[in-house]
């Protein structure tokens, strides 16, 4: 019964019930509709408290969501800072962007979160992971673009000053392998990563499609953060 704002605050700041931390979600369209998940006993439990405040949240459920919500209900992405300072993604209905250098870094981030190196451009490596022709894949992808850099166009480069990632040289090394072998186009970092991923190493934005479509949400660059969203950005680097 939140709007997201509120919303994200309540999911990053935590109850007596939920640990505090950062969180993002997408809203749907109002007129969602679906067959599959039972919006009836949605309504039927998420009314206000007997106080009169609202419902904070209720679960529809928790496995397997992602691939069953059509991507045209899906409205923005919002971002939340673990003191629960919110900021909405758009969707950029537009071309995607172009990009210029020759490797990719992405972090996915449902319904699998491994930490990625490519060749593929983020529209060519989504619908490479969502191939159902291939033996490992997924329904569905969620991800992030990250910056690399001058790795970007030389994996050789010494020049990794600003990339605070942890262990900066296996990362380097996954990008070497695939310069050197023309018929490989990706390459697991690390199958595990942590989810979290510094905001300020994010390069395009997020992404979130299939074999057959995308959605892109950019991200703002640091100008139009420190500008537009100082309070939000600020937060987010501490």
């Amino acid at each position: 019964m939140l709007e997201p704002e509120a919303f994200g605050t309540y999911l990053a700041t935590g109850t007596r019930k939920r640990a505090h931390g950062r969180a993002m979600f997408f809203d749907l369209h109002p007129e969602f509709q679906s067959e599959y998940f039972d919006l009836t006993h949605i309504r039927d439990r998420c009314v206000p408290h007997s106080d009169g405040t609202p419902k904070h949240s209720v679960y529809l459920a928790i496995y397997r969501v992602m691939e069953h919500v059509p991507l045209e209900a899906v409205n923005s992405l919002w971002l939340a800072t673990k003191d629960g300072r919110v900021l909405k993604l758009d969707q950029d209905e537009g071309a995607l962007p172009k990009f210029l250098g020759s490797y990719y870094l992405y972090q996915e981030i449902c319904p699998v979160h491994p930490l990625i190196a490519s060749t593929y451009d983020p529209e060519t490596f989504c619908h490479f992971i969502t191939d159902a022709s291939r033996p490992i894949h997924v329904p569905r992808i969620c991800f992030v673009d990250l910056e690399l850099g001058r790795l970007a166009d030389e994996p050789t480069s010494r020049d990794v000053k600003d990339l605070p990632y942890a262990h900066i040289d296996h990362i380097q090394d996954c990008i070497a392998q695939l310069a050197q072998q023309e018929s490989k186009d990706t390459k697991t970092v690390n199958r595990a990563q942590p989810e979290e991923f510094p905001y300020r190493c994010i390069r395009s934005g997020f992404y979130l499609g299939d074999k057959e479509s995308i959605l892109y949400f950019p991200f703002p660059s640091h100008e139009q953060l420190d500008i537009q969203h100082h309070e939000w950005w600020r937060s987010v680097n501490i």
